[in-house]
């Protein structure tokens, strides 16, 4: 293999499959796509930030190769993760001839990754998909593990599936274009990998933060892979969250859920909202005697030198996000679940901590 591409395995039994990593990959997507599988026919499903600069140009690809394609184009945000998306999307692949044959290309950032996946479980019982990601967030989190899902209002990724990808193919060079508001929101998730599961890789972000910022080519692969790995080892502990492994992936997202909810999916981008999210876990891990402040300090200052926000923005009352998270997927038995530190690198759910430490947490 070359060794600018690095490659994540994601062991699934029958439903594994392969991360690849590198420069100038999404050139070579009519290849990845024909080593696995093949198609005769593929929907590229895009948004209308992505399809100029990719969508089109990689349904050309696979037309020079033989193969039958259509670009199905969504709005660019968080309000296309809905129902009444997802079923125009369904019409148009009848409409278009798609049958249990045709395989679907997720062509753009979380937001296209979750409802093309969602597309893909459910048209004709299920389709072959594969995660082309180009967003820095996409590509270190939402493309792996098979998560896919649209929002209820008031209640985000409610209604989904998990149906795993056929492969995961990650062009580093697509982050040279994305806008640093959205570089900065995946940096959130890439941070959230050493908080809960390594603490050694968040000291490798905190020395090559500059780095880091500066996109470098070489720092920016090295970053995927681990993250890549990391998801894809605990996705592979507990593929449907059932024993409670995959539970630490949502760090900072209990917060982050209800402050995107309270904002109406416009005003926070998600990685926006779980680093919010995540200082307010730590504060309140830290209020009930988990954690030294030193772990909260830290997560802070390398979250704002990746140009992230670390506070509940003014004007939203501390209560409603309260009361939105009693709507969160993560109630159980009637009662809200955190992921808290224990440390940097391990973290544990905790039950219900009382409504006055939350909002303490809050308020910072």
């Amino acid at each position: 293999m070359n060794n600018d591409i690095a490659s994540v395995r994601v062991s699934l039994a029958d439903r594994s499959y392969d991360i690849q990593i590198g420069a100038g990959l999404l050139e070579k997507a009519a290849d990845f796509v024909a080593e696995r599988g093949g198609a005769q026919h593929v929907v590229v499903v895009t948004d209308t930030n992505v399809d100029e600069l990719y969508g089109d140009p990689l349904a050309d690809l696979f037309v020079e190769a033989g193969v039958e394609s259509h670009v199905l184009v969504v709005e660019a945000g968080e309000p296309s993760k809905s129902p009444d998306v997802a079923a125009d999307l369904w019409q148009t692949m009848l409409d278009e001839g798609c049958d249990r044959q045709t395989v679907i290309l997720a062509v753009g950032g979380g937001v296209v990754g979750d409802i093309a996946g969602f597309v893909a479980a459910t048209f004709a019982r299920g389709l072959r998909f594969f995660q082309m990601p180009t967003t820095l967030l996409a590509q270190v989190d939402s493309s792996v593990g098979g998560k896919t899902g649209v929002n209820l209002e008031g209640a985000k990724n409610m209604v989904g599936a998990f149906w795993q990808p056929e492969g995961v193919l990650i062009d580093t060079d697509v982050l040279k274009t994305l806008p640093e508001r959205e570089y900065s929101a995946g940096l959130a998730e890439v941070v959230k990998y050493g908080v809960i599961l390594d603490a050694d890789f968040f000291e490798f972000l905190e020395q090559k933060a500059d780095a880091v910022v500066a996109r470098d080519a070489q720092v920016l692969r090295e970053i995927i892979q681990r993250s890549c790995r990391l998801k894809a080892d605990v996705v592979e502990a507990d593929e449907r969250e059932q024993s409670g492994q995959r539970a630490k992936l949502n760090y900072g997202h209990t917060f982050g859920h209800a402050l995107e909810a309270a904002t109406g999916y416009s005003e926070l981008l998600h990685g926006e909202a779980v680093a919010i999210g995540m200082v307010c876990a730590s504060r309140l891990a830290e209020s009930m005697g988990r954690i030294e402040s030193s772990v909260t300090r830290r997560q802070v200052e390398l979250l704002e030198r990746f140009g992230l926000p670390v506070a509940v923005p003014d004007g939203i009352e501390l209560g409603e996000l309260s009361a939105l998270m009693w709507r969160d997927k993560k109630v159980r038995d009637g009662e809200v679940h955190f992921v808290l530190p224990t440390r940097l690198g391990e973290v544990e759910t905790v039950t219900s901590p009382g409504d006055d430490a939350v909002l303490a947490a809050m308020a910072g």
